[in-house]
């Protein structure tokens, strides 16, 4: 998967924690997301993991050209074999989410698209066993897999810390929802954003949220 809007919201809206020496993207694909954080934390290392060794070699290649490729490492393995001896102050992952949904001819786009190799679980079980303390996971999912990402979460020990409903256009039903949990029972912040508004136009919101990594908006 290239570029996509949901990369670039979570790259965006992913909470920082203070501080934030080590991040870790989570099927990172050609290194959107985990580019993205690294912009946005000077001060952190950002480890970016991916299975698929196209996605990985295309990700390396981004890093390489990149301002932060001194602060930045791929890895190319399963998330579900990778272990580190670093705790992870923020865990970012963007998961595959077409379950149900019949396969592409392009087995690179089903990887990053479907979830048998890694499921809810299996991620929050993965990121919360490597979570520093005071540490956030952080994910996008479609809107009606919000109660199985929470539930997924809640078995691996990590509660709600935030939410962001996320709508293509006002009045239209929810698309995505951005989502942040910790090791810490705590009220969930809950916030809304659409990205059009009704003319089609970029709303001011997610301009504002999304503008310091385009060069031309």
């Amino acid at each position: 998967m290239k570029v996509g809007t949901d990369g670039v919201l979570l790259g965006a809206w992913a909470p920082v924690p203070s501080p934030c020496r080590a991040i870790l993207d989570v099927g990172t694909g050609t290194g959107l997301v985990a580019m993205q954080l690294a912009q946005r934390v000077p001060e952190a290392q950002v480890t970016a993991v991916e299975v698929d060794e196209a996605a990985a070699r295309q990700a390396l290649q981004n890093v390489r050209q990149g301002p932060w490729a001194d602060r930045m490492t791929v890895v190319c393995q399963d998330f579900v074999q990778y272990r580190s001896e670093v705790a992870y102050d923020l865990v970012a992952c963007n998961p595959p989410y077409f379950v149900d949904a019949l396969r592409s001819p392009e087995q690179g786009r089903d990887l990053a698209r479907h979830a048998d190799m890694l499921n809810y679980y299996s991620l929050f079980d993965g990121a919360a066993s490597m979570l520093a303390l005071g540490g956030i996971v952080a994910v996008i999912v479609p809107a009606e897999c919000r109660t199985l990402a929470v539930d997924a979460a809640f078995r691996a020990g990590l509660y709600p810390a935030s939410a962001c409903v996320v709508r293509t256009k006002p009045g239209k039903p929810p698309k995505r929802c951005l989502l942040s949990f910790g090791h810490a029972p705590q009220p969930v912040a809950e916030d809304e954003l659409c990205i059009c508004d009704e003319d089609g136009a970029y709303t001011e919101g997610y301009r504002s949220l999304t503008v310091p990594f385009y060069l031309h908006f």
